[in-house]
């Protein structure tokens, strides 16, 4: 169990990391420019909330194969081979959890005072400068949401990744994949060690980050 509970955690942490950095170039186009297919791309980023984990990872596993040109380019290209790989689990959770990094900073970017915008910019900020020292700060408590919404919900994935990584015990069993195993082997004692596992590591995530978020905007 602590290998795939080690697993899941470096699983959950590279995905939080590399969605926040996607998702504030992301959120800032959505939150601050106007374009046609500007809806259309919303709807598209909100996809893996409604579609069967199995689909998306349908959809995956044909993109990625190394019979598609996609995969074939980062085979022989990159060398990289997604399907059945640390590197396929990844790719897959950043997909899924997309919609729960993005729209929260996406928000939290709306929320902040358009007149403070104007402002650094009648005092010479560049956009970079804007962002970074008056967008960013008043939107922590979005960043800290989204941070914390992509951490718990990697954790709790199963289906994506089971379909895209298969079941290899310390390459690509998680530990939701581990708790199902043991439902299967009839083992409910380790089952039940695992899910308690699961369970307090998501909720001591969620409360760390929600009582920084509090603390942060009380401040």
């Amino acid at each position: 169990m602590e290998e795939a509970l080690l697993l899941s955690l470096k699983l959950a942490s590279l995905t939080t990391i590399l969605l926040i950095l996607l998702s504030l170039f992301v959120s800032y186009i959505l939150a601050y420019f106007s374009f046609p297919a500007k809806t259309f791309l919303e709807g598209f980023l909100m996809l893996p909330i409604v579609l069967p984990p199995t689909v998306l990872g349908f959809y995956m596993i044909y993109l990625l194969s190394p019979e598609s040109p996609v995969g074939r380019f980062f085979k022989e290209v990159l060398g990289i081979n997604f399907l059945f790989s640390f590197e396929g689990l990844l790719l897959a959770s950043m997909i899924y959890s997309l919609p729960f990094a993005v729209f929260p900073i996406r928000d939290a970017f709306q929320g902040v005072h358009r007149r403070h915008v104007e402002i650094a910019y009648v005092f010479g900020y560049s956009r970079l400068e804007t962002v970074l020292r008056v967008i960013l700060p008043e939107s922590i408590g979005g960043l800290l949401t989204s941070a914390s919404l992509v951490f718990a919900h990697t954790m709790g994935e199963f289906g994506v990744v089971l379909m895209v990584g298969g079941n290899i015990p310390g390459e690509t069993q998680t530990l939701s994949i581990y708790i199902y195993d043991q439902v299967q082997a009839l083992n409910y004692t380790q089952a039940h060690r695992a899910s308690l596992t699961l369970l307090s590591v998501s909720l001591l995530c969620l409360s760390v980050v929600l009582l920084l978020r509090k603390r942060w905007v009380f401040r």
